[in-house]
């Protein structure tokens, strides 16, 4: 890619930017949400139409009109955001673009012993027969993957391909990059998880507002470089600073039992504590807090706020107690894509903004204006697009939407997924001062340097039961939560 220039109404998102990729060659491209990296895809992918700018493969100009042009070529591109058919099955979804076929007869039978040769080799331990609505987001990863594996691509684009994976998941699909490698395959690897990166990458190219700002080999440049690379500044990293929590029992579950996903699951979360729940994926976490935010409707067990028992039967209910839920998934169950930023940040406190049955649009705006400074929310105007707006903007948003209702106890399920490292600092700092205005936090994530930097205290899931508590975690470790967490 030589010279790509791409400018979208206000926004000029790249300048410019050469990229190089070798046979053989593993490059990560690097930079904040907004820098361009995005956008670069997009055009690789046909997706998008560079103003100026050319694209070779192996010499020869391309002449990319749309996103088969791209694959023709031999590109295949692992979005952020999955493009499965729900109601199909993981074996028809990984070869729906080019189905095995003989005329018009689809041979399902072979595309499910093809579609199980490429899962296995993931690690995969799900039947391709099982419908894509079924799955969860780390098995709908791995049959965006195994799609792309299908295509046979001499170039091979992953954005975030681990965000939704377990460590274990995470090692298979870096000993399949390193076998693609070997065999010359080009691989452009988009990640915010920098020790991944260091990992994987032989070169690194980074990106800050739409130009490159530097190339280098990996083993040349540490964590401490790029990162200042990627945000123009020095970032100050989160360290464990713990408090002792010692107020009032703000919000508790009892003995919470949902089939086999949630078995007597028990916990308390004080006034101005940061819980901490973590597990492997599949542990139960994100069935928990569905629970808790009136999603779900438990078999068995109980749910309190201030020592007053609740019987919620909805999200409706709970965000009317002051229970919000910031879900793992934004995309799809957070945000309102096609909307405008002001819509999304209003649509849980629309009573505070109607008159007679009408929005008071202005008002609507000025308080959104008010968290926008204050939460440090980059975006041109509240009326654009949301879907617009980079990962760690889209969850500022999401937060703004819970901070204007006011509530009193947030379940925040991923809170920094996709989220770039100087986004996911600000997030940081907008959590430890909801937990220090006394606001109850229950913190579920996977990466465990961010639970062990935000928590008071940890919960470990394992199997849908809570296989340990942390109290002293300050001293806790990576290593122990992982042997509680896979016991």
């Amino acid at each position: 890619m030589v010279g790509m220039v791409k400018t979208f109404p206000g926004v000029k998102a790249l300048r410019g930017v050469t990229v190089e990729l070798a046979k053989g060659e593993i490059l990560a491209l690097l930079g904040e949400n907004g820098a361009g990296k995005s956008t670069l895809i997009k055009i690789l992918a046909g997706a998008f139409q560079p103003d100026t700018g050319d694209i070779f493969v192996d010499g020869q100009q391309l002449k990319m009109q749309g996103p088969s042009d791209s694959r023709n070529a031999g590109i295949a591109v692992i979005h952020q955001e999955f493009a499965l058919v729900a109601g199909l099955s993981a074996s028809e979804n990984i070869f729906l673009a080019k189905p095995l076929q003989t005329y018009s007869f689809i041979h399902l039978q072979q595309e499910y012993v093809k579609a199980k040769e490429l899962l296995d080799k993931l690690g995969a331990d799900f039947d391709p027969r099982t419908p894509c609505r079924l799955l969860s987001v780390a098995q709908m990863q791995l049959v965006e993957i195994a799609k792309a594996l299908s295509d046979k691509a001499s170039i091979l684009v992953l954005d975030e391909p681990t965000a939704a994976l377990t460590p274990r998941e995470t090692s298979r699909l870096f000993i399949l990059l390193d076998q693609l490698k070997k065999s010359g395959m080009g691989i452009i690897y988009v990640s915010h998880r920098l020790d991944e990166v260091f990992q994987i990458a032989d070169r690194m190219q980074v990106l800050r507002d739409g130009a490159e700002v530097a190339t280098t080999a990996a083993n040349a440049t540490t964590q401490t470089q790029i990162i200042k690379w990627m945000v123009g500044r020095d970032i100050e990293q989160s360290g464990v600073s713990k408090k002792e929590v010692g107020g009032k029992v703000t919000f508790s579950a009892k003995g919470l039992t949902n089939g086999v996903k949630v078995k007597n699951v028990s916990l308390e979360i004080r006034e101005g504590e940061i819980l901490g729940l973590t597990g492997l994926v599949g542990s139960g976490r994100t069935e928990v807090a569905r629970i808790l935010a009136g999603a779900d409707i438990p078999e068995k067990g109980e749910i309190s706020i201030e020592g007053r028992k609740l019987n919620l039967r909805s999200v409706s209910e709970a965000i009317g107690q002051g229970i919000f839920l910031l879900t793992e998934d934004r995309k799809n169950q957070g945000l309102f894509l096609e909307r405008p930023v002001h819509e999304n940040f209003s649509i849980a406190s629309l009573f505070r903004f109607a008159y007679f049955g009408m929005i008071n649009k202005a008002r609507e705006i000025k308080a959104f204006l008010s968290h926008k400074d204050s939460m440090g929310i980059r975006v041109s105007s509240p009326l654009i697009r949301v879907g617009n707006l980079s990962g760690g903007n889209q969850q500022k948003v999401l937060l703004a939407r819970w901070l204007e209702r006011k509530g009193r106890v947030f379940l925040l399920d991923e809170p920094t997924r996709g989220v770039d490292v100087g986004a996911k600092e600000e997030i940081y700092l907008l959590l430890r001062k909801l937990a220090a205005e006394g606001n109850a936090i229950l913190l579920i994530s996977s990466e465990l340097p961010e639970v062990l930097a935000l928590s008071d205290r940890i919960l470990v899931m394992h199997e849908g039961q809570i296989k340990g508590e942390i109290k002293d975690v300050g001293n806790a470790t990576q290593e122990q939560i992982m042997e509680l967490a896979i016991q």
